[in-house]
């Protein structure tokens, strides 16, 4: 009996042990490879750092190391110039588009609040910092629609996906980040005021395509000043405006085609004057759209040839481009030409075409040619599209992008998990370092193939770097302002963004 007994106790011993081991496994087998930005712990340091890696092994992860004591003697420096100046930054962010805004109210407010804290907030996030929003509708809205459907000017009204979704949370934003910068873009003027053609301005009653009719460029003028006296008066101010999202485009699902003479005359006889006459300081950019002009021979340079009207380019600040066609070279080119005015980058998409929620190449590739490429090329602004989308790519609109993804794709099961794509962490480690004013300046010192970086000093004093190591090696490298250096070990295939005082 004691034999059983003891056999029975060993039996007992080694069958909890198997339940402990399979446990263990099993507490193994489903540990999360993304931690998130909560998960990181306090950091402190001279050195601020965020790194993510292609494979998410760090995920936006919160850093800190201290300046090195010893002298530098590395000769994998990178040495700041601050008295090398190039231009001042606005900032960085998404569209929150219909689509957007309808995504994140469906969310509870908890979570949505948590989520736009953690987009937006300077102090506990990753500070945000600039917003796109449309004119009316865009592709990704929840019906077609301008803001004065019926004819006469006096009949302009906010409509319900302003008031439902887009104005509900962009008070939530600025209640977060009150100095947000909003931009806003028409996709197409209301219906009564396209014509066919210039020639015999025939009515072209249809959503895409089509041109504005000249003779209500005033009409379509107060249109503008309309729409920004109307979020002003819902405390949301506007930065800037484009005439006309996509130019060239016709064939968009909400779309007008306007050359740019047009706009040129449109700026010139009824936008400048209108937003001048009602006393807002409300920039204008021009063209919004592709780096190759749609590859029309008579629109190339197209910012240039409105420049050249003295009156037009009086009432621009600059020029506004989006990625889908040409060579992101095209920035330098149009700088060069005019250094004195403006450039910011302000549509991109990723998506079923181009592989877009394959984090490992597209972190990389959107880094490169967003993210640095445009900065580097003088733009003071990133703005990506969608910042959320659905799980499955929508609400959108026939006609428009049926294949997009969102900067962050929300699972539209449950509108609480959140899967976030290249073009969050671009923006957010541009905008977790590089702040509004800050200005982009000079470095000297180490460089190699697949490792890219831009340098700013804020108007804190403060320096900060985004560096792109798109190498499968681990780089160690030193950096150095002159009065302080700090040694850092890059992983392969990462983005880390730096700040320090």
């Amino acid at each position: 009996m004691q034999v059983l007994a003891f056999l029975k106790r060993v039996f007992t011993t080694l069958f909890a042990f198997c339940i402990l081991v399979s446990a263990c496994s099993s507490d193994k087998v489903n540990e999360s490879p993304q931690p998130h930005e909560e998960d990181n712990p306090e950091v402190t340091g001279d050195v601020t750092i965020y790194v993510t890696t292609a494979n998410l092994s760090h995920d936006l992860a919160k850093q800190a190391v201290d300046f090195s004591t010893s002298s530098n003697m590395s000769p994998t420096t990178i040495t700041l110039n601050p008295s090398q100046r190039y231009q001042t930054m606005d900032g960085f962010g998404a569209a929150v588009t219909g689509s957007s805004s309808y995504n994140l109210m469906q969310m509870t407010a908890e979570d949505r609040a948590k989520f736009l804290k953690e987009t937006f907030s300077e102090a506990d996030g990753y500070g945000h910092s600039y917003i796109r929003i449309a004119i009316g509708c865009s592709d990704f809205s929840l019906s077609e629609y301008s803001l004065c459907d019926n004819p006469g000017i006096e009949n302009f009204a906010l409509q319900s996906e302003e008031r439902d979704y887009v104005i509900p949370v962009l008070k939530e934003i600025l209640a977060i980040n009150p100095s947000i910068k909003i931009i806003g873009s028409p996709w197409t003027p209301p219906r009564w005021m396209k014509v066919n053609n210039l020639v015999d301005r025939q009515p072209h009653n249809s959503w895409t395509s089509g041109h504005l009719n000249p003779a209500y460029y005033q009409d379509y003028g107060l249109y503008f000043v309309k729409w920004i006296q109307a979020l002003q008066a819902e405390g949301i101010p506007i930065y800037a405006v484009t005439p006309q999202n996509e130019p060239l485009n016709r064939g968009n699902s909400a779309s007008l085609f306007m050359g740019w003479q047009e706009q040129q005359t449109f700026i010139k006889e009824a936008l400048g004057p209108q937003l001048q006459a009602a006393g807002l300081g409300t920039k204008i950019y021009v063209f919004d759209h592709n780096y190759n002009y749609d590859n029309m021979a008579d629109q190339v340079d197209y910012p240039i040839k409105i420049y050249q009207d003295d009156v037009a380019a009086s009432f621009v600040a600059g020029a506004a481009y989006h990625n889908y066609g040409g060579n992101r070279q095209e920035l330098l080119d149009i700088h060069q030409q005019r250094p004195d005015k403006e450039l910011i980058f302000t549509e991109t998409s990723i998506g079923t075409w181009n592989d877009g929620q394959n984090l490992p190449s597209r972190l990389m590739d959107d880094m490169e040619e967003v993210a640095l490429g445009t900065v580097n090329n003088w733009c003071k602004a990133v703005i990506v599209w969608n910042l959320m989308l659905d799980s499955e790519r929508g609400p959108n609109r026939d006609g428009g992008c049926q294949t997009c993804f969102g900067a962050v794709d929300i699972n539209k099961n449950d509108y609480k998990t959140i899967r976030r794509n290249s073009h969050y962490y671009i923006i957010s480690h541009l905008s977790a370092v590089v702040k509004p004013g800050a200005t982009r300046i000079g470095t000297s010192g180490y460089s190699a193939a697949g490792v890219t970086h831009a340098a700013f000093e804020n108007l804190d004093g403060s320096y900060a770097v985004v560096l792109l190591n798109n190498t499968n090696e681990t780089r160690r490298i030193t950096f150095a302002d002159g009065t302080n250096h700090f040694r850092y070990e890059i992983p392969a295939k990462s983005v880390v963004s730096y700040r320090w005082n």
